[in-house]
């Protein structure tokens, strides 16, 4: 054999081993790479959500999932507008002072309304003390487990906290804060971006 022949298939040993190595690192590195990338669930759990209140009648609410949590949009009635007002002598935190960077992060929403438009409110329908999820009692009146002279709100059956129709909580429950306003814009008249405070 002469040494041109050796030196040919060396030459094709260490570009076939070379070849090799490449291709077993990048096999190596796509997976470790890839995983500084947010998976499509994770994208999809932190994007804004659209939701559309144009069938949202006064005393009715919906609810939509943004971050894996429940958001609910409630068409307030004039009466239950009208009656905000009279209960802050009855609420722990009227005004949302009280943490207000994580409660009530927008400017736009720290008004008696808690809302951008009064008529709409929009908070994350998870009680401050716990986690749990409160239910809807948005009618006036004497209910199972409520005062008589209840205006409409929600309540969280897990340990009594209630909440007036603004999300604000009432004195001597066991949640501590209001139920928190979550960053979103007005689209148009009914569409709603839950999870941007401005409209791109």
């Amino acid at each position: 054999m002469s040494d041109q022949q050796v030196d040919r298939s060396k030459r094709t040993w260490l570009i076939a081993s070379t070849c090799a190595g490449v291709a077993g690192g990048a096999a190596v590195a796509v997976p470790f790479v890839s995983s500084f990338q947010p998976s499509e669930r994770a994208r999809a759990a932190g994007a804004a959500v659209e939701a559309d209140v144009s069938g949202l009648k006064p005393g009715e609410m919906m609810t939509v999932e943004w971050r894996g949590k429940p958001v609910w949009i409630v068409h307030r009635t004039k009466e239950q507008l009208a009656s905000l007002e009279q209960l802050d002598p009855l609420l722990a935190d009227p005004d949302s002072q009280r943490n207000p960077a994580e409660i009530t992060p927008m400017e736009s929403t720290r008004n008696d309304w808690r809302s951008i438009k009064p008529e709409y409110l929009v908070v994350v329908g998870i009680c401050s003390h716990l986690g749990c999820s409160p239910t809807a009692r948005l009618s006036a009146g004497p209910q199972p487990s409520l005062p008589d002279n209840w205006a409409g709100g929600f309540f969280c059956p897990c340990h009594g906290s209630t909440f007036d129709m603004a999300g604000r909580v009432y004195k001597n429950k066991p949640a501590p804060d209001n139920l928190e306003v979550p960053p979103y814009t007005f689209l148009s008249d009914s569409t709603l971006l839950i999870g941007e405070a401005n409209a791109a």
